[in-house]
């Protein structure tokens, strides 16, 4: 979460509105995601395709074409699977195949006895009948229905208990079936809960298979996304100790573990975003395994030529935003002890800016929730020489603009040496144009900055009083969104030519 400064009442609705964007962008940055593995249902092609990788959703559409069986067809289907185990497979294949098809999904669950003969061939002792079964339930589940999707809930007992079952391939289908499944309703999710599905998850967390940690990973972000996941899974989640199992995979996976890595990492971030109990993340050492990880990441940037390192570093960074915006019943904030972390931060910042923008809002983010009224930290950021680097972000865009706005407000808040400090490195003059800006949520952190550093360093006063200063004041004077803001600044004007021949009129 975005910290609040304590002194600045002023700031709230810039910081409301801050929220309400990065909201947007959450979502936004889901959809961006490998495959739209976050919010939309994943469907194991290798597997559902008889070994065609890497086939196309429009490929797939086109085969299913060419697989659309009637209501007659489908009840004669279900006769055909009843009949002596070697004659199955024929017919669980084509059903397969046209299980591809909305409509046909649709139509089979609705045609009586369909899946209570499904589910029984699912629960067969010929492993040959089980796969293709699973395969055709996993085709089901892939469905956005929730027709459907209620039809599979008899299989879901046995889809957890199948977890453990004979071959890494088909645990595999099963969590991905599972996840598909978590999606689409709170009744679905609660009656997985009854089930079992937390300590059948903590159980897979032992799986020495990368493909297995992977779906794993999938199927629990999907439930730990629910809307219902604060009140109702994470307490539970905490409670199993799953979060140390999560967390000893991410640090541990190797970079041909890169995608288990990923997906425990977003896991992680659900759980702390929800801030249930943050406080006992923290206890349990979140914070400092976290923070080395990132240090890591950074020293090894520019040589991992991973193409989705955004998609691993943007959670773990999220994650330790969040903690570090955690303080304690005393007020005290979480500790940092390694100054390497605001250098890798930065180095975030340049490698991702140009391809990734979004990188360099989540970095931000973190900077301001280590520097807000924590004068090591902030000096930490001025004596590694990174004020420079800052500022030429200032013009990167408005949400930028808005979150270096509100560090450099961090540090002036610290009094005249951090302000003086700010003086002598130009943020004056880089802060001009922000002042002239006619958005005014652009307008009004420029002039609370503004206002700060002029009760700090009195020495601004003359710098910006002689550079356009009275002009900008005038620009805004009568935008009643900004009248606080500009009064405060004109007030400082006065001030400084008191006991000469007295201060011109805004009027």
């Amino acid at each position: 979460m975005w910290r609040r400064r304590k002194q600045r009442d002023t700031s709230v609705p810039v910081l409301e509105e801050l929220r309400a964007q990065w909201r947007e962008r959450e979502t936004a940055l889901r959809k961006a995601r490998r495959e739209e593995q976050l919010i939309s249902k994943r469907l194991l092609r290798d597997l559902t395709e008889e070994g065609a990788h890497g086939s196309d959703d429009h490929m797939l559409e086109e085969n299913a074409q060419s697989h659309f069986m009637s209501v007659e067809q489908i009840a004669k289907l279900i006769e055909d699977l009843q009949r002596e185990p070697e004659q199955m497979i024929t017919p669980l294949t084509a059903l397969r195949h046209s299980l591809r098809r909305n409509d046909v999904r649709l139509m089979f669950t609705r045609v009586e006895d369909s899946m209570r003969v499904l589910v029984a061939l699912f629960t067969c002792p010929f492993t040959d009948i089980q796969m293709e079964a699973a395969r055709c339930l996993h085709e089901l589940s892939h469905s956005n229905e929730l027709q459907v999707s209620m039809a599979c809930l008899p299989a879901t007992p046995y889809l957890l208990t199948y977890l453990s079952g004979y071959s890494q391939q088909f645990t595999v289908l099963c969590l991905y079936t599972l996840g598909n499944l978590i999606v689409d309703s709170e009744e679905v999710r609660n009656r997985l809960l009854l089930q079992g599905v937390i300590p059948t998850f903590a159980k897979c967390t032992q799986s020495p298979h990368m493909d297995v940690q992977e779906a794993l990973g999938y199927a629990f972000s999907q439930l730990l996304q629910s809307k219902e996941a604060p009140e109702k899974i994470i307490p539970m989640v905490l409670e199993s100790g799953l979060t140390q199992d999560i967390l000893r995979i991410l640090l541990s996976c190797t970079e041909e573990w890169f995608g288990v890595a990923i997906e425990m990492a977003w896991c992680l971030h659900y759980i702390v975003s929800s801030h249930v109990n943050n406080a006992l993340l923290i206890s349990q050492g979140l914070v400092s395994k976290l923070v080395p990880f990132l240090i890591e990441k950074a020293a090894l940037i520019t040589k991992q030529e991973s193409l989705d390192l955004e998609l691993l570093i943007c959670p773990v960074i999220r994650c330790l935003g969040n903690l570090l915006g955690e303080v304690d019943s005393s007020g005290t904030k979480v500790e940092v002890q390694d100054g390497r972390l605001l250098i890798a931060l930065f180095v975030f910042i340049q490698h991702f800016k140009d391809e990734h923008p979004f990188m360099v809002r989540e970095c931000l983010w973190a900077v301001n929730n280590l520097t807000v009224q924590d004068p090591v930290w902030t000096s930490a950021l001025l004596n590694f020489n990174l004020l420079p680097a800052l500022l030429q972000l200032l013009a990167h865009s408005k949400d930028v603009f808005l979150m270096i706005a509100t560090i450099l407000h961090n540090i002036a808040d610290l009094g005249l040496g951090y302000c003086q400090q700010l003086r002598e490195k130009g943020v004056l003059p880089c802060l001009t144009p922000a002042l002239r800006d006619d958005d005014i949520q652009v307008a009004r952190i420029s002039l609370e900055l503004l206002n700060k550093l002029l009760t700090y360093c009195p020495d601004v006063a003359g710098d910006f009083f002689h550079n356009s200063g009275l002009q900008i004041i005038e620009l805004h004077k009568d935008k009643p969104d900004l009248q606080q803001q500009v009064q405060a600044v004109w007030n400082k004007y006065q001030e400084l030519i008191k006991g000469t021949s007295g201060p011109p009129s805004m009027d």
